[in-house]
This record gives C-alpha cells, structure tokens and sequence, in this order.
C-alpha cells in the first residue's frame, strides 16, 4: 500500500545517525528496528493517514511487536528513508515476497513536511532498484486509495502501470473506497530510462 504519512513532532526527527542498506541520489534506506517504532507511530497515527491508508491508528506496542515479527520474517524488508544528512522523511518495504513467484508488494509512507520534493519517487526507485536488481523478483505490485492523488503520480512517475481498480476494497468511516492497483514488471524496469540506485 502507498500511503501519506501524518504531521510528525521535531523530537521524531532525532535519530541515532544510521548506516544506509541501500541508497539513491536524494535518500537513503536503513533497515527499520524496533527503536523506530516511535517515529513511526507518529506518522502511522494520523486522521488524513488513516484515510489514505484505509486504516485505523494502532497502539505503539503493536507497532514495536510488528516490526521485531516483520524483522524475522523473509517476506517483509522494511527500511527508513534518509536524507543524506540522516533525517528521516519517511518508510518504504517490500512486503508479502514470495521468492518462488518473484512478487513483492511496495509501501512507501512520507511525512508530509518532506513531500513535493520528488524524495518519495526516488525512494520507490531505490526500492524498486534493490527489487529486481539484488533479489530474483519478477513483478512488484502496490495498491492506494483511488483519491490519493500524490501516491497515483509517484507511482507513475517510477513506471508503474494501474491496471485496474479493486472496487469497494477499503472501508474507512462507514463507506467503501476503492483502491487502484498498479504493477512493474522486471522488463519493463529495464527498459526506464533513469540511473540505477547503486550509480548514485
């Protein structure tokens, strides 16, 4: 799913300086530990999130608990996302990987003092990039409510393709949205005509 994230406090914005797993030319990516499950919650907890979402703010413990499961989980590769002094500006993963089919999901979660600046594409082409160019995957799918039109152009813009929409998918306050449903395929990331994360 391809959210927005909620206003987060300036306390959120000190962390312990993090080495990058992965990085493109404007972020970084650092594994996400349960120490962030703070920072996190404080996006995740957000009304207009939760709209975009189609979900419901959950407790902090439930997040930490989450996020220690997800990190023993092969299926779930969660990262912050760094500016290149550091600051966290946001949560992407590939989630549901089923190495067999070569699948995965893609998330992306910003905070909102960060979007506009072009750092949540270039965090899903990172993502993308680590995807098909260090992991066996084939086809990577992501879903967002039909309104959120910041995630529709990001996921544009990084090559996804909608191919249709999940009718009455998400209930949030009592009425039925829709999700629009994108994909990439490998071919079609070979063929985008854009410097790979690892020449940044």
């Amino acid at each position: 799913m391809i959210e927005s994230a909620g206003t987060a406090g300036d306390e959120r914005d000190e962390a312990p300086a993090r080495n990058f797993a992965w990085r493109s030319a404007s972020v970084g990516l650092a594994v996400v530990e349960a120490d962030d499950a703070e920072l996190l919650h404080g996006w995740r907890s957000d009304p207009a999130n939760a709209y975009e979402f189609c979900t419901w703010p959950r407790s902090l413990a439930w997040l930490r608990e989450r996020i220690e499961r997800d990190s023993e989980d092969d299926d779930c590769d969660a990262f912050l996302v760094l500016l290149p002094d550091g600051t966290p500006i946001g949560q992407t993963a590939l989630s549901r990987q089923n190495m067999l089919d070569g699948t995965a999901e893609v998330e992306l979660m910003l905070d909102p003092r960060h979007r506009g600046q072009g750092h949540g594409a270039d965090a899903l082409d990172a993502l993308v990039d680590l995807a098909f160019g260090e992991l066996p995957l084939y086809r990577l799918t992501a879903e967002t409510h039909t309104g959120n039109t910041r995630a529709l152009a990001v996921l544009a813009k990084s090559g996804f393709v909608q191919e249709g929409v999940s009718r009455g998918a998400c209930l949030h306050r009592g009425r039925r949205h829709d999700l629009a449903v994108f994909s990439l395929l490998r071919p079609e990331w070979e063929a985008l005509n854009r410097p790979r994360a690892w020449d940044a």
